[in-house]
């Protein structure tokens, strides 16, 4: 028993010394960039940490260079605009970068808020695998990454019009493509199916109770 107790206090003080690090990290952090840094919580999983778009590139070569994030594991965007309690005027569009650093087995989420037509600096310089995930953000939501070596359509065709995960496009879309016999070649045309909604939407830890 006593063996159990020992591995046991082992384990919590391993714990509480990457809590005191990460806290430290985000300190040095905030002290760093100023108001840049608009707010910093625990999230589900990880810290998050939320910050102004013009600082987004020299930040995230900081938190790189210096904490360690050597690796960006993901980045999307995100559609506020039916979210409870969204209102007019609030940001619609967050971009969110999940970080990951593998020396230090540490997580961080970096997420910028955009009114919509607003632009955002690319991080390719910094993580050159975002290129796609940039890329696959300007199609989904129409988020433009201003310096961005390749910005064009990643999953749909370069006819399409519009961008799918809006929270205000059609679920069926707006047209639909088809190849015509007469012309020997594919063409579109209205939409004609009904846009149903089967499943009401919901958010989850937010309005499951």
């Amino acid at each position: 028993m006593s063996d159990m107790n020992q591995e046991q206090n082992v384990e919590q003080a391993v714990e509480e010394t990457v809590e005191q690090a990460e806290l430290l990290e985000l300190a040095a952090l905030q002290e760093h960039f100023g108001e840049a840094v608009q707010s910093i919580h625990e999230g589900v999983d990880c810290p998050v940490v939320v910050v102004d778009r013009k600082s987004i590139v020299d930040l995230c070569h900081y938190l790189k260079d210096k904490q360690g994030y050597e690796m960006l594991i993901d980045l999307c965007g995100v559609d506020m605009s039916e979210y409870p309690g969204f209102t007019e005027g609030d940001p619609r569009f967050e971009v969110v970068y999940n970080l990951l650093s593998i020396q230090h087995n540490k997580r961080l989420r970096v997420k910028v808020l955009l009114a919509e037509r607003e632009l955002i600096l690319s991080v390719v310089e910094v993580w050159p695998t975002v290129n796609w995930f940039e890329r696959e953000a300007f199609e989904m939501y129409g988020i433009i990454f201003n310096h961005h070596p390749d910005l064009r359509r990643l999953l749909t065709d370069y006819g399409f019009e519009g961008h799918p995960m809006l929270k205000d496009f059609p679920l069926t879309g707006r047209a639909e493509m088809f190849f015509d016999e007469e012309q020997w070649r594919c063409v579109y045309r209205p939409n004609k199916l009904e846009n149903r909604v089967l499943i009401e939407r919901t958010w989850p830890g937010v309005d499951r109770g």
